[in-house]
């Protein structure tokens, strides 16, 4: 009987002995895997992802997109002065010397000197209207007298190069004689045609002005053809 029960102690001894170490066997059965799988995951390089081939392709939105950089502005160019080229300005005023010599009637001629004024306006580069006042002063028989004559007309003009302008004009109008002379009356109808040259300056405001013009008049029941020679300064603008 003592036998059987030593015999019986030690054989539940060694089922629980051999029950513990397979409970540590499973423990560390479990346990290895994930130790495993860190090591693993730790030791080997990361593969990059490849993108799947049927996923959209995404692109930036413009509004998220940075704006490109703008271009610096371009300074506007500086005007150039050009020389040598005179301007075309629409108002010319005048005012000079009058040298006249009227043919009064066959046999009688009176030299006169005076002056002159005018303006004109051109309402195109190369046609204006044109206003004129004269007054001369000489000796009539026995005594001296005043001779006015006043018109308007066209005046043409070419602005040449080198600042010389051309022009010519023609011009209808009055004439007066004061004091009465003894062939008759003091006023006639009366007109004029000629040409001049404007020598402008450099800056083109002032000109000297040469003229060379006939006068038609007609006094006393006769007409009379006199010349009539000017200069003076020419302001434009």
């Amino acid at each position: 009987m003592k036998y059987i029960s030593v015999l019986f102690a030690g054989l539940l001894l060694v089922a629980v002995n051999s029950g513990a170490q397979s409970n540590f066997g499973d423990s560390v059965t479990l346990a290895t895997p994930s130790f495993l799988s860190y090591a693993a995951t730790a030791t080997m390089p990361a593969t990059p992802a490849s993108p799947a081939a049927d996923s959209p392709t995404v692109f930036a939105s413009p509004a998220f997109a940075s704006p490109a950089p703008a271009a610096p502005a371009v300074p506007a160019a500086m005007p150039q002065d050009v020389q040598g080229v005179f301007n075309k300005y629409s108002w010319d005023l005048y005012a000079g010397y009058t040298f006249f010599r009227f043919y009064e009637v066959p046999g009688t001629t009176s030299t006169m000197n005076g002056g002159n004024v005018s303006a004109v306006y051109y309402y195109r580069d190369w046609l204006g209207a044109d206003a004129e006042v004269m007054a001369t002063y000489g000796s009539q028989p026995g005594q001296n007298s005043w001779l006015v004559f006043g018109g308007i007309g066209p005046r043409f003009r070419y602005v040449g190069p080198k600042g010389i302008d051309l022009w010519a004009h023609a011009m209808i109008g009055g004439m007066f004689i004061d004091p009465q002379t003894p062939y008759g009356g003091q006023g006639a109808l009366a007109g004029l045609a000629g040409v001049g040259v404007d020598l402008n300056a450099h800056h083109r405001h002032v000109a000297l002005r040469v003229a060379i013009d006939g006068v038609a008049s007609r006094f006393f029941n006769t007409y009379q053809i006199s010349p009539k020679a000017s200069v003076g300064i020419v302001y434009k603008f």
